[in-house]
């Protein structure tokens, strides 16, 4: 915090009342007393500390700003202006307020290039590329699964498209090489699962490819782990990859002591019989209103209605976070 400036205006001088102020001013600035980016009183507060007319305050500011020393930001007041290379740490900067450490981080990298016998234009083409590759990247996000299994790749969209407020195209596996022959740049996402198959497909076109993990489905498995034995457990998704690890984990974690059957949404037949005969029912988000409208058409036919449980992500909140920081979304 700049120290508090004390004003003193002699009213009975030689020298102009307005040139006693200039200079006083024009001291606290070189003296960084006002540092760079430092708000000067209003016109109202200057005028009530030195006892002189708000007119003759404006002159002094006009002046001031006529020599490069402060800027008016319309609506806000009157600021130090920052000079040279104090440009990039202006405490007005929205971008530094947000993140403080920002300009630090960029000075080290650029010494450290510097460091290395970088060129200043060799660093400034350097990062200008890094930045330009990334903000065409982001311009296109795909998303892609094999074929097999398009259910997780529709999952993965719709919490994708929901979460970066983009679209994002849903591409399998299969017919990545020929879209990626099409496309000069963009991201492609995908699970942990086909991460190979992936970036063997995008590393020779130079397109990154993201892995994104699976959430944990702490809450399902803690169902699973409580549920009363001989229960039947219904599951219901988009995807069979997930249908498949469910039963999987669901029979590592009671054996026989439930049944499990599974189905997925778009199978009406085998969702009315999933139904109809289990206590409990997963359903990921997506499938979960179809799976409630089909519970509801059949309550007629039903002794009990099955406990409908909706799992909320397919995708970690972790992942989310940092495909948004790597397409410099929020």
């Amino acid at each position: 915090m700049a120290n508090t400036v004390q004003f003193h205006i002699q009213t009975d001088s030689d020298i102009p009342a307005s040139r006693q102020l200039f200079d006083q001013i024009q001291f606290a600035i070189a003296s960084r007393q006002y540092p760079p980016g430092h708000r000067l009183p209003s016109t109202r507060q200057l005028a009530q500390i030195t006892g002189l007319h708000r007119n003759t305050v404006s002159k002094v500011y006009r002046q001031l700003e006529d020599t490069g020393l402060v800027e008016s930001q319309a609506g806000s007041g009157i600021y130090v202006k920052p000079q040279g290379h104090e440009g990039g740490t202006s405490l007005r900067s929205p971008i530094l307020e947000k993140y403080p450490d920002a300009y630090k981080l960029i000075q080290q990298s650029l010494d450290n290039l510097l460091t290395q016998g970088c060129t200043l234009s060799q660093a400034r083409e350097l990062f200008l590329s890094e930045i330009d590759w990334r903000l065409r990247c982001s311009a296109r996000v795909l998303v892609t699964v094999p074929a097999r299994d398009l259910g997780a790749g529709e999952l993965m969209v719709q919490e994708l498209e929901a979460s970066l407020q983009m679209p994002v195209q849903l591409v399998p596996l299969e017919e990545l090489p020929t879209v990626l022959t099409q496309t000069h740049s963009g991201t492609v996402v995908t699970s942990r699962y086909f991460i190979k198959e992936a970036e063997d497909i995008a590393a020779p076109r130079s397109v990154r490819v993201i892995p994104v993990d699976i959430c944990d489905y702490t809450k399902e498995l803690t169902l699973m782990k409580t549920l009363p034995k001989n229960t039947t457990l219904g599951l219901v998704s988009l995807s069979t990859g997930i249908l498949n690890i469910a039963e999987t984990l669901a029979h590592s974690l009671r054996g026989d002591d439930i049944l499990v059957i599974s189905a997925q949404v778009e199978d009406t037949y085998k969702l009315n019989a999933l139904i109809r005969s289990s206590q409990t029912i997963l359903s990921d988000k997506a499938s979960y209103e179809i799976v409630k409208q089909a519970i509801l058409k059949l309550r007629d036919e039903l002794i009990r209605h099955p406990e409908l449980v909706r799992s909320e992500n397919y995708i970690g909140e972790k992942s989310i976070n940092l495909l948004k920081r790597e397409l410099g979304i929020g």
